[in-house]
C-alpha cells in the first residue's frame, strides 16, 4: 500500500486538464470484448483501475497497449477463462464483464466484484434483466454462473425496479448482439451510459434513447470498430478539482470539461457564493472568500451525484453556518466523516443528515482513505490544513483520479507518494 504525504496550507493556482471519465473507462473496456475487431480509446485515464481491468484482458487472450493516453484492446483472438480473482475483487466494475461475456459467448462465470466499501450495492437487478434476455443465473461460492440455451439471448422488455447505473449498462452489453429487440425502461440517464452507446453505436449497434428513462436496442450479429473513440471528461475528476480550487485555489482554471454535465454541482458552488466563470469547455475557479451554507441531497442524474459528496466536504467547511448533506444513493458513505474530525473539522451525522459547520483551522495529522471519494475529500483538506498530513490506503486515491501527484505539482501543491508497509488502526 502507498500513502499520500501533504504539506499543506498553501495557496494553489494554474490550470490543469480533466481526465477521461473513470466510470465510463470501466465500462468502455469490458465492453470492448464485443467487437469483432481492434478496438481504440482516446484520453484514457491512468488509474490503477485500468491497468486491473487490462490484467482480466490479458487472462483472456486479448492484449492491450497503452500510450499517450491511447488505449488499444485486440478481443479478435479472445478465449474464454477462469478471470483472475485478484483483479476481479480490486474493483466493483468489473461486474461489467457479466454482461460483456454474455454478450459475447452466451455464457459468463465472475467473481462477485470488490470495490468500495460504501454500502450495499446488490446486483439483483443485473440478474433480473439478464434473466429476462433468457439467461440462467446461479449464485454459489462467492462466484456468478450465468448461461443461456442453444438459442442464446433475445430481446425482452425490462423495467428496473430502481434506477441503477450498473444495471443498465450491464443489460445494454448483453442485449446489444441479442436476437430481437430489447426495451429498458426506468434506465439510468448518466453521461457514461450515452458514452458507452455512442461508442457501440459507431460500431454498428443500434441503440436509441440513452440519456432518457427508456433504452431501446436492436440486437445486431456483429460490431466493427472504424475509429478511435474519446473518452468524455471526468465529471467526478471535475467537481473533485472545482471543490479544490475554491478551498485553496487563488484562480484556477480546469480544461476539457462538459459544464452541462457539472450543473447541480456548479448550482450549489453558486449559491454558496463562489463567483465561477463558466465557459464552453472550461471553468474558473477565482480565489473565493466568504460562503455560505448549502443543503445538498445525492441523487440519480442530472441530481447531485453521490461520489460528489464526501469530495465537496472540505469546502462546505469553510462556509460560516451549518452545511446539511442527505446521501441518498449511498447512506453509508460517512467515513470521511471521522477522519476529519481528527484534523479538527466541526462534521457529524445527526438522524441520518451528515451536519457539516465552520471550520476554520484544519489541522494536518494521519488519515486513513477508506475509499476513493473519501480519499479525495482528505487530500483537499489536507492541502487546506497547517503542517502536513499523511493519508494512508492512498492506492484507493490513486484507483480513481489520473495522475494526480503531477497535476497537484501543477498548481503548486507540496505533495507525494510514499510506500505504506504499515497500515495504522483508523
Amino acid at each position: 500500500m502507498k500513502k499520500m504525504i501533504i504539506h499543506g496550507g498553501k495557496r494553489l493556482s494554474g490550470e490543469l486538464t480533466i481526465g477521461g471519465a473513470k466510470n465510463s473507462t470501466v465500462a468502455l473496456i469490458p465492453a470492448a470484448i464485443l467487437a469483432d475487431t481492434p478496438v481504440r480509446f482516446d484520453t484514457v485515464p491512468h488509474i490503477l483501475d485500468v491497468h486491473n481491468l487490462r490484467i482480466i484482458l490479458e487472462s483472456m487472450n486479448v492484449p492491450s497497449t497503452f500510450e499517450n493516453d491511447v488505449l488499444t484492446i485486440d478481443p479478435t483472438h479472445i478465449k474464454e477463462s477462469e478471470l483472475p480473482s485478484h483483479a476481479i475483487k480490486s474493483l466493483r466494475a468489473s461486474y461489467y464483464f457479466m454482461g460483456a461475456l454474455l454478450g459475447r459467448f452466451n455464457r459468463a462465470t465472475v467473481t462477485f466484484p470488490g470495490g468500495d466499501n460504501i454500502g450495499p450495492r446488490p446486483i439483483d437487478q443485473h440478474i433480473k434483466g439478464f434473466k429476462a434476455l433468457g439467461a440462467n443465473v446461479v449464485e454459489e461460492n462467492d462466484s456468478v454462473f450465468i448461461s443461456t440455451g442453444t438459442e442464446g439471448l433475445h430481446g425482452a422488455r425490462i423495467f428496473l425496479d430502481v434506477v441503477s447505473v450498473g444495471a443498465t449498462i450491464n443489460i445494454i452489453l448483453a442485449a446489444v448482439k441479442a436476437h430481437g429487440n430489447t426495451t429498458i425502461e426506468n434506465a439510468a440517464k448518466e453521461p457514461e451510459i450515452i458514452d458507452l452507446a455512442t461508442f457501440l453505436n459507431n460500431m454498428g449497434a443500434k441503440i436509441r434513447g440513452a440519456g432518457t428513462d427508456v433504452i431501446r436496442i436492436e440486437g445486431v450479429p456483429a460490431l466493427h470498430s472504424r475509429a478511435t473513440h474519446t473518452i468524455i471528461p471526468d465529471r467526478i475528476e471535475t467537481g473533485t478539482y472545482l471543490s479544490l480550487a475554491a478551498s485553496v485555489g487563488d484562480g484556477v482554471l480546469l480544461k476539457n470539461v462538459i459544464p452541462e454535465h457539472m450543473e447541480s454541482f456548479t448550482a450549489k458552488m453558486i449559491e454558496m457564493g463562489v463567483d465561477l466563470q463558466i465557459n464552453e469547455d472550461s471553468i474558473f475557479v477565482p480565489k473565493s472568500n466568504e460562503l455560505g451554507p448549502v443543503r445538498i441531497k445525492t441523487g440519480t442524474y442530472p441530481g447531485f451525484a453521490t461520489d460528489l459528496q464526501q469530495p465537496i466536504t472540505p469546502l462546505l467547511l469553510r462556509a460560516t453556518g451549518n452545511s446539511i448533506v442527505i446521501d441518498t444513493i449511498y447512506p453509508q458513505r460517512t467515513q470521511h466523516i471521522d477522519q476529519l474530525r481528527k484534523m479538527g473539522a466541526d462534521i457529524h451525522v445527526q438522524d441520518n443528515l451528515i451536519v457539516v459547520g465552520h471550520s476554520a483551522h484544519l489541522q494536518g495529522t494521519h488519515v486513513e482513505a477508506g475509499e476513493i471519494r473519501s480519499g479525495a475529500a482528505l487530500m483537499i483538506a489536507g492541502l487546506s490544513a497547517t503542517g502536513t498530513t499523511e493519508i494512508s490506503r492512498a492506492d484507493n486515491i490513486l484507483r480513481g483520479y489520473d495522475r494526480v501527484i503531477d497535476k497537484l505539482h501543477t498548481l503548486g501543491a507540496d505533495v507525494e507518494i510514499a510506500a505504506d508497509e504499515e497500515i495504522p488502526e483508523s
